[in-house]
């Protein structure tokens, strides 16, 4: 069965005893997940801009209990960027990695460039897309969403300006 996110297509069939590492820069987190991943976007809201210190952060979301931290647990680091939702990033070297929120209470997001291998998902969307920063020019076919939730459909015109 295939679902559709944007304008994209995802196979929705499971994968079959797939899974995928990743982790932090030095190498002392290092986490495991089951694939398939639920989603994959491009973030430009301004806290992932802030946090991360980049023009826009790309995520995908796995169900909690799809995720397994093979080492370094106790070397997240995890604060409030938010009054309902938390980052956590190495201790040592700084990688950002996770972030959860109360709005996915079962599903913990991770940033695509800390996945050490395929997910087997392609970025899907872009959100909060009407924050994104002047400087760079996205010509890609993703849907672009915007808004005060950031996750509403804009149109048109707003997607060129």
């Amino acid at each position: 069965m295939n679902q559709t996110v944007g304008n994209q297509t995802v196979d929705d069939k499971p994968i079959e005893n797939k899974q995928a590492l990743g982790g932090c820069y030095c190498g002392r987190i290092q986490y495991q997940i089951q694939l398939p991943v639920k989603w994959c976007a491009h973030c430009h809201c301004t806290q992932c801009r802030h946090t991360q210190a980049s023009p826009l952060v790309t995520w995908f979301g796995v169900e909690k209990v799809n995720f397994n931290y093979i080492s370094g647990e106790q070397d997240v680091a995890w604060f409030d960027s938010s009054d309902k939702a938390k980052r956590g990033h190495c201790i040592h070297c700084g990688t950002p990695l996770f972030f959860m929120g109360e709005k996915w209470k079962d599903e913990i997001h991770i940033t695509l460039e800390s996945a050490k291998d395929d997910i087997m998902q392609k970025p899907q969307i872009h959100v909060f897309y009407d924050r994104r920063v002047d400087y760079l020019s996205f010509n890609d076919d993703l849907d672009k969403h915007g808004g005060i939730d950031g996750f509403t459909p804009l149109v048109e015109k707003e997607e060129m300006e």
